[in-house]
Parts: C-alpha cells; structure tokens; sequence
C-alpha cells in the first residue's frame, strides 16, 4: 500500500493497480527483481504481482440425464447441426418465469414428465367449457397433438423419463380448442385466455393445406390477435407462435392462411435433419424463421411426451417446429423480461442464419441478410438470442403508412405490373424510415385463381413472392382486400419505387382484373421525426386536429392538405396562412390564432404576392389580423364591386334608352321563403 500522485487504476481504500513497461503481459514466470526493489522503497507499505488465477462457474448446469436426451439432436448435436439449445442452457437459461400456452386439443396435465411444469392458469377447455384441458381419449389417439407440443416446450429435466423441452424449466399449459367445433369465438377465447400470465401462444394448426383455401381469422379473432399485442403481458404484447403450414405436396402457399400470413405471428417453417426442405412444407414470404422437424423415412424424427404417460421419437411436421421456436422464445424471455412482442421478431430476424439448410432460393436483401421463401431468415440460434436479448434495447413504436397504388380497375391480361414511387408517409406521424412487415392488400377477379403468380418488388430490389401458382385452386372468386404479407424487406428504407407484378402463368386464355392495390408499410421512424402526440383539451399550439383529435404537425418542408401533410400544393391550391381549425369533432376554444403553412383553395382566400407574405411573416401583429379579418374584407370589397358594377350598367343603359328599368328593392328585412320580393320603380 502505498500513498501515489502516478498514473494508476485506482481499486479501492489507499489500494492502486500499476502496470510496468517492463513487465511482459502473461508471462509464465514472475519479476523477482521488480518485485523486491518495490519492497524496499520506504513509500511502498505492499506491492505483489498479479497472477491470473483459475476460475470455474459454479453453475446449476448439467447435461441432461433423461433417457432420450441423447435422441434429441436438434437440441445439442456434436456436428453443430442443431437449435444451440446446450449453449443457451449453459448460460444459465431455461425458461424459468415464462408461461407457454399450447392451443390445441388438449394437453395430458399429469404426464409424469409435465407434471412438474403444468400450470393450470395457463390452460382451460373450450370445447366443453371447463378449466380441465385433459384431451379426450379415442382408440386411435387422435387428441395426441397438443401433449406432444406441450413436450417439446418444457417437459421436465433429469427426471429419468423421456427427453426435456427446449425451456424445460417453463410453465406449460393448454387449450383444448380444436376436439370440436371451432368457430370464431373458439379461437378468440383460446387466443385471448389470460393473457397477463400467459407469455407465449403456440400453435401449430389452420386452414385446409389443400393447395386450394384461402382462409383466416374472422372478426372476433382478428380483434383477439390485436388485443393480444396490445394489452397482453402488460402492453409489452403477447407472442403468437404459428406453424407455417403443411400443405407443400399439394404445391399450397402460406401466404393464403391468414394466421401465419398476419404480421402478430411469428411464423416458423421446418428443416429437415439434413438441412433439406421437407416435403409437406409451404414456401411463402411471411415465414420469419425455421426450426428441425421430421424429413424422409432415413432423418430422424422430435422426441417429446405422448398419450398416455408414454414418450415418443415420431412427432412430425410443422406442427414439431412451432413448439420448439416457442421453447426458444421462453429462454429468450428469460434474459430479458421487457422484449415486446415487435422485439422478439426483430432478435428472431437478427440471430437466426442459413446454416447449412439447403434451397435454391437463398437471396440477399437490401441490408445484406439472406433470407429465403422456404426458411425464412433461417435456423433459430437459442445461443444467439438469449445473448442478444440480454442487451437488447425496445424498438421504436411501430409506424404504420398506408398508400393506394391502384384504385381503379386495371385489366390483368398475361402480365401486369404496377410501378409507382413512394415517400412512406414522409412529412407524417406515419413516416416509416425502416421496414419491419410490408402488406400489399389486393383485391382482383380472376376465372382461375390458382393460375396467378403474384411478386412485390422493393425500392432496395428485394423481390418477394407474395403467391405462387396453385394448381389445385380453381376457384373464380379472386382476393377480396387480401392482405399478402412480406418480412423479406426487414430494415429497409421504404422509400423509393415499389413494383407489384401479376402474372398469369397459363396464357392468355384466362382473364381477371385488378380493382385495389394498397401498400402498407410497416416499422420505425427515425428518432427525429417522432409521430405528434395527442393534443389534450384546451392546447392552444396545436394547429390541426384529426378526427382521433390528434394533432397534425407537418415537418419542414410540408404543408397541411385536407388533415394530412404534403410537399407541394396541390392543382386549385396555393401555399398561404390558415387560422388554427378547431372545427373538427369535439370544439377545443382557441386562446391564440396561430396559423400555419397550408395549402389554401385559390378562390377561398386573397392571393398573396411574395412581397405581401413576406411582410407579413415580418411582422407577426400584423399577420395575425389579416388572417383572422381576411374573409370580412373579401366579402365586403365583392359586394362593393358588383354594386359598382351593377350601377354603371344601369346608367349607361338609362341614357341611352331613356327607359324606367325596375330593380329589385335592397331594403332590411329578411326575404321570404315562397319567393322574391315584389319590383317597384
């Protein structure tokens, strides 16, 4: 110890850490003399060199004991071709504190390896409407699917049976919602249970994957998903996991289900044990990710619970790979309770890797990620997303702009292409600067559906395939508003010129027609150009409020239009001066009368020439007078104009006819309703 004014890492007390020059970092052998002469200056009370030490973590991790662990190769595989589940584990995450839903048809609570982890506030049974989820049991099993899911996610570790679940220290509970009828309000009750204890849905059915439905959520649970990002798990959102279809023999897209087509789902897509594309997969533009599940009868198959307290190594199918990205997301939860629901999609998207899963059409989009129609951005890494998780910061709010391409009909012939530039809103509260989801909503006829081949086409040349052909779908009845969804623009700038095409892939003896072409954009502004906040009664600043009363504020450079911001005046309309508006919904009473840059109708107001505006913008008293008396004084020099008019006519008609003309009486009073008044001389 000793009292220094040198240069050193101050530690603590009177205690101080110095490096020497002549100290080689990391050598094997101590500094015997630097060490002595430091022992006899009189200044030095204790010097000692510093030596790395041998240190390990004394961590509650061990590889699992459970019989069929050693089966479960997607979850730790020495050759790397796995989930990264053993790393996530390693680091200390299991999913503990995070609650999983499976909704299904069921879920065996006492199966001796869920037992431990069932919650009974995560499940109920909405088929007979009971809290009870027990599947009900048939000689061929057919209720076996929600309690192989439910295995996947968290059956228990070192138990001695079976295998474990990705976060096998979750909580796992299940709906019993598909051994019945199921109707809107079925699937709205099961997606909207408890979602304040409920962390993650995970399902793994919809529509008929006949190559040939087009189908998705009904109003009661379309208002269910939106209320889940919105109010779940306390306005962070809750997560809808969604199997992305398994209708690939029969040539089926996922972008016709409209539960894994929808930007509140994460959808995931399955890899077979060698990397391949299964053969019951979908491809489709709105996957987001991939997981492992069953290939040809060589690959092996998902290891998890079944019927009857028994234990299987044969689940199969997307169905397989929606549970396991739900594991996945309940480590990631783990780390860091506070990820939204827009969170996790974006660390799914950033921490998810082509690996060695093979397709011909990996491409890169416009910020450099591969990204493909049949895995999405590829395998899920539980290694990778815990860790970024840990750090990770909350996204902006999400910023929605809507804009119509088409809007009236467009003959779709052999091919058909829209191209138009687009701002995304700049100038707006909506102004989106990066992509996160992309929609393009249509609504065509056409005589064979299945024969359309449809592609959105980004300002970066990011080229999505919104629908391909199918075969089986002979329908006539067309898209009717069909929201076709795109994750393959993930952080691009929208702005720039979209282009969809629509191509008819059998020849010219089919017909059909384009009547509506909306593009949504979907994502983030940037951090200074914030969206306005709402205007509260009585704020005097605000200029315009829409019909939400919100207030409108344009940036630099736009100008108020009709309750939207735009950057040049439209054909009629100038730029000028408009009194604040307070004439929308609910009266607010104006303390000042601010004006801003608006767009004005030629004939409502008096056209300024640039030395009168910029007078004006000089002196503010003045500016405010003529803008607030402007219409009094137009009115009044109009009537004075036509009188003036209308006299000299009438005087140099009197001359030169000599003749009585009668005019119409311009006494007070008000004018009778039946009619005009009577003439006199």
């Amino acid at each position: 110890m000793v009292q220094v004014s040198h240069r050193g890492k101050h530690v603590f007390g009177d205690y101080y850490h110095f490096r020497h020059r002549t100290v080689v970092k990391r050598s094997l052998s101590d500094h015997r003399g630097t060490q002595v002469r430091l022992e006899r200056d009189p200044k030095v009370t204790w010097a000692e060199q510093q030596v790395s030490k041998k240190r390990k973590k004394r961590d509650v991790y061990q590889e699992p004991s459970d019989p069929k662990f050693r089966d479960q190769w997607y979850l730790y595989n020495p050759n790397r071709r796995d989930l990264n589940a053993r790393s996530a584990w390693e680091l200390g995450y299991t999913g503990k504190g995070v609650v999983v839903s499976i909704l299904d048809d069921g879920i065996e609570k006492n199966h001796p390896d869920l037992m431990q982890n069932y919650d009974p506030d995560a499940s109920y049974d909405v088929n007979d409407g009971d809290p009870d989820p027990q599947p009900r049991y048939t000689q061929l099993n057919d209720n076996r699917h929600g309690t192989r899911c439910a295995g996947e996610v968290a059956a228990v570790a070192n138990n001695g049976i079976c295998g474990v679940g990705v976060a096998y220290n979750a909580k796992i509970g299940g709906v019993r919602m598909l051994d019945g009828e199921v109707t809107d309000m079925v699937e709205a009750q099961s997606l909207s249970l408890n979602p304040q204890h409920i962390d993650v849905y995970s399902a793994s059915w919809g529509p008929e994957d006949d190559g040939k439905t087009v189908d998705g959520p009904a109003k009661l649970a379309k208002e269910a998903f939106l209320r889940g990002v919105t109010e779940g798990r306390n306005g962070l959102g809750s997560i809808f996991v969604w199997a992305s279809g398994n209708g690939g023999r029969e040539l089926d897209s996922c972008n016709c289900d409209g539960y894994t087509n929808s930007i509140y789902t994460l959808s995931i897509s399955s890899s077979t044990q060698n990397g391949n594309v299964p053969w019951y997969s979908e491809a489709c533009s709105s996957t987001l990710a991939t997981t492992y599940s069953s290939g040809n009868p060589k690959e092996k198959q998902i290891v998890t619970t079944d019927l009857k307290s028994k234990c299987t190594d044969s689940h199969t199918g997307t169905s397989a790979s929606a549970p396991l990205a739900a594991g996945i997301i309940a480590l990631a939860l783990e780390a860091n309770k506070n990820l939204t629901w827009r969170d996790m999609q974006h660390l799914v998207v950033r921490t998810s890797h082509p690996a060695h899963l093979l397709t011909n059409d990996w491409r890169t989009n416009g910020v450099g990620r591969k990204v493909s129609h049949s895995y999405g951005y590829g395998l899920l890494d539980a290694s990778g997303i815990v860790a970024l998780a840990e750090t990770w910061t909350n996204v902006r709010p999400q910023r929605k702009c809507v804009i119509t391409m088409v809007s009236e009909p467009r003959n779709i012939g052999s091919h058909l292409s829209i191209n138009m530039s687009v701002e995304a809103c700049m100038g707006t509260g909506s102004h989106v600067t990066s992509l996160e989801h992309v929609q393009a909503r249509l609504t065509l006829s056409y005589n064979r559906r299945g024969n359309l081949a449809i592609h959105l086409i980004s300002p970066s040349g990011t080229r999505s395939t919104l629908l391909h052909p199918r075969p089986h779908d002979y329908s006539s009845e067309g898209f009717n508003d069909w929201a076709f969804m795109t994750t393959h623009s993930w952080d691009e700038k929208p702005s720039g010129a979209w282009t969809l095409e629509i191509e008819n892939v059998a020849g010219a003896s089919d017909y059909g027609t384009l009547t509506q072409f909306i593009l949504v954009l979907y994502g983030t502004g940037s951090a200074s150009s914030s969206p306005p906040e709402q205007a509260p009664s009585g704020n005097d600043n605000c200029k315009t409020l829409d019909l939400r009363q919100i207030c409108i504020e344009c940036n630099a450079g736009y100008y108020l239009f009709q309750q939207g911001c735009v950057k040049e005046c439209t054909a009629g309309f100038s730029l000028g001066s408009q009194p604040v508006n307070y004439s929308v919904g609910n009266f607010i009473p104006p303390a000042s009368l601010d004006s801003l840059g608006t767009c004005v109708h030629l004939n409502q107001y008096m056209r300024e020439s640039p030395d009168s505006f910029m007078a004006s913008q000089g002196s503010p008293g003045v500016q405010l007078q003529l803008s607030s008396r402007l219409p009094i004084a137009v009115a009044v020099l109009s009537c004075m104009a036509i009188i003036a008019t209308f006299a000299g006519t009438f005087l140099m008609l009197q001359l030169r006819s000599g003749a009585q003309i009668k005019l119409p009486s311009l006494e007070g009073g008000p004018r009778p309703r039946g009619g005009l008044q009577p003439w006199r001389k």
